[in-house]
């Protein structure tokens, strides 16, 4: 969902779980994100993004787990 500040509402999350990774909007309006942490941490992000902001309606959240090494983050970014 877009116009909502969803992307900065699950940095900020990401960010005060201790998270790396990334947030970015779709062209069609869905939000993609990549979230790499402890699972204790990864499972309060995903009840978070759940939540969404106050002025979002979350319709679902779909989690894909991978046990691939990807360019591993060390942050959590916006793109």
């Amino acid at each position: 969902m877009q116009g909502v500040g969803f992307r900065y509402f699950a940095r900020r999350e990401a960010v005060r779980l201790g998270l790396a990774g990334w947030v970015r909007n779709l062209p069609d309006g869905r939000v993609e994100a990549l979230a790499v942490g402890a699972g204790a941490a990864l499972e309060q992000f995903e009840a978070a993004l759940n939540r969404g902001p106050s002025m979002a309606e979350v319709t679902y959240v779909r989690l894909l787990e991978s046990s691939d090494e990807l360019d591993s983050p060390t942050s959590f970014e916006i793109r």
